[in-house]
């Protein structure tokens, strides 16, 4: 009975053996990867064939006032966002403390600049001297506002403290994340609550920040664009400056797209080594608990 048994078993395997492997056939996929490829084709037909001057591109690209208006929008970013970093971790921190007033003003900050649209809070920074004449210590120091909230200030003060109020939440995530039994030991030897957020949660916190920062890092290079309304000479605003006279609006505005995908990429590039650099380690801590677990089972 058992001889006979194998005897089948080795029939049916012999017979499997013998049968041909088909791979599965993906039409969906070939045919959405034809129309990705025909649509890319037409695009690149149309830039190929339209009233475009490529020599005006390549002109410009290096013009002294395009290559001007790039460095007052990496500027920018770097001013703005090292503000809106530094009021984000203020404000998360008072978010998060347990007085009712520091807290109460947190709420308010973060509800203000993220219920208003960014070209309003650039409008009102910008107009600011009317309703504020003079800014300055009363009978002291003074200086007329419109004197010192120029085109470069009110930009600066809107981009950065409307980033703040969004990198606050980040930032409060980011602490939230960290396991609570690392404040406790920190408490049990002494540590104070800023000693402890400083040496303690925020290291810590930083795999969790770093993304979503790096992030608004690059979303800040385009924001600056909106700064033309109120005339600061970021980028955008210098090739709208040169369209109005020559008329080569396409060229000037390909001009501009390629600087900024020049500096988002290399922004994107330092976000992927920034996040490696943080992470470091957690791979291996993750290995070296999932040893642990199996050998205990």
């Amino acid at each position: 009975m058992t001889s006979a048994v194998g005897i089948g078993i080795g029939r049916d395997l012999a017979g499997i053996a013998g049968l041909k492997l088909v791979p599965r056939r993906y039409y969906g996929r070939w045919v959405a990867a034809a129309l990705i490829i025909l649509v890319l084709a037409w695009i690149i037909k149309a830039f190929a064939e339209g009233q475009i001057d490529w020599k005006v591109v390549g002109q410009f690209f290096t013009a002294p006032a395009i290559l001007s208006g790039l460095v007052n929008t990496i500027i920018m970013t770097v001013c703005a966002m090292a503000l809106g970093i530094a009021l984000g971790v203020i404000f998360a921190i008072m978010y998060m403390s347990p007085n009712p007033v520091l807290r109460g003003v947190a709420l308010f900050y973060i509800w203000f600049f993220r219920g208003t649209p960014l070209l309003l809070q650039l409008l009102l920074w910008f107009n600011l001297a009317l309703v504020f004449p003079t800014i300055g210590i009363p009978g002291v120091i003074e200086w007329r506002t419109i004197d010192v909230i120029g085109p470069f200030m009110a930009t600066l003060l809107g981009l950065g403290m409307n980033q703040g109020a969004y990198t606050a939440e980040v930032v409060r995530g980011g602490i939230l994340s960290v396991d609570v039994g690392q404040t406790e030991a920190a408490k049990s030897i002494g540590m104070t609550r800023l000693t402890t957020l400083r040496r303690i949660v925020l290291p810590q916190a930083m795999r969790v920040i770093i993304p979503p920062v790096g992030n608004e890092v690059i979303s800040m290079v385009k924001l600056t664009s909106i700064a033309s309304v109120i005339q600061f000479s970021e980028i955008l605003r210098n090739a709208q400056t040169i369209y109005y006279a020559n008329a080569r609006v396409i060229e000037l505005l390909i001009v501009a797209a390629g600087w900024y995908l020049i500096v988002v990429t290399l922004l994107q590039i330092g976000q992927f080594f920034l996040e490696r650099h943080f992470s470091k380690g957690r791979g291996g801590r993750r290995a070296k608990a999932q040893v642990a677990e199996e050998a205990g089972a």
